[in-house]
């Protein structure tokens, strides 16, 4: 089914008010172009309010900043340590990080490509090793997160990629003038991050099974089903997304819709998506519905192949006319 409203989805009624939070990272798969079709189904309200995907974080930042999240619970999952480790310390830290970055910016600005090769192979993987411990847990320093900062926005389009030794291997980006520094969002991002009852928590997707209760709001964004073999961007950490664990998220998404949760999921199109969810009959039972939406595929690395597409929200909230 596609997305159908009485007024336009773009119309200014779906525009969040407040002051905007953009993300502090570039994240593949990141939400901020959907924005526009999710806002129609944040429940009118809820309890807690649970991630267990993260990553960039669009949509809390988008709740955050409409003042949807001042009296709420809110628990932010990922499986990336660094993310985590880099996110905790910009909330405790932003300072020092913001000091690290102007260092960074700097010599960017005189070095280009070469400086991001010598931060990510000779600083920023011998550093994060070393600060690995025994669980895979990341002790993250300013000087760590600032790095993780700077390769992300100079990066080739923001990704997160590891290789079989876990190392971050992500080539250079082709940008003129990459924004590195900006100390006003760093600090409305420590600000959100900050709030008394937010937590975040490096861990499974799963681990939301034994938290989330009725009545609260759970927004899942996994690493997308790949549309074609070669379209696989899933390996944002050491492990890759399989069939397997798209199979036991449905199975949780299922679960918490039948417990009486608020749960809006968004993914590919691929085949084995709408067998999951468009065309399952225990889906449709726990009242999902799997809707299209248009969107642009924003990762590939031959520019050609970027454009249009469609990819589903799953939930079973109501459309409404909200922010």
């Amino acid at each position: 089914m596609r997305i159908a409203a009485d007024r336009p989805i773009d119309s200014p009624i779906a525009k969040s008010p407040g002051y905007p939070i953009r993300p502090l990272l570039k994240w593949a798969g990141g939400k901020r172009q959907l924005l526009p079709y999710l806002r129609r189904f944040y429940p009118p309200s809820f309890n807690r309010y649970i991630e267990p995907f993260f990553g960039s974080g669009a949509v809390f930042f988008d709740l955050h900043g409409a003042g949807r999240l001042r009296d709420c619970d809110v628990v932010l999952i990922d499986s990336n340590a660094d993310l985590i480790g880099c996110y905790e310390t910009v909330r405790t830290q932003p300072d020092a990080v913001a000091g690290e970055l102007d260092v960074l910016a700097a010599a960017h600005a005189s070095g280009g490509q070469a400086q991001y090769y010598a931060v990510r192979d000779q600083q920023f993987n011998p550093i994060r090793d070393r600060l690995r411990g025994g669980d895979g847990r990341i002790a993250y320093t300013p000087q760590l997160a600032a790095m993780l900062i700077y390769l992300n926005r100079t990066g080739f389009n923001g990704l997160f990629r590891v290789n079989a030794r876990g190392a971050f291997n992500v080539p250079a980006g082709r940008y003129d003038r990459p924004k590195i520094a900006d100390r006003e969002k760093l600090a409305r991002v420590a600000e959100a991050f900050s709030a008394a009852r937010l937590r975040l928590v490096w861990g499974s997707f799963e681990s939301v099974l034994s938290l989330a209760e009725s009545g609260d709001f759970v927004y899942f964004d996994p690493p997308y089903a790949p549309l074609s073999r070669t379209a696989n961007f899933t390996s944002y950490t050491a492990l890759r997304f399989t069939a397997d664990d798209q199979l036991r998220l449905q199975r949780i998404v299922i679960a918490l819709a039948v417990r009486g949760c608020h749960v809006l999921l968004s993914n590919s199109t691929a085949d084995e998506i709408a067998a999951l969810y468009d065309r399952n009959a225990d889906a449709r039972a726990a009242g999902l519905r799997a809707l299209r939406v248009p969107a642009r595929r924003m990762i590939n690395s031959n520019a050609a192949r970027r454009g249009p597409v469609e990819e589903y929200l799953i939930t079973n909230v109501a459309a409404g006319t909200r922010d």
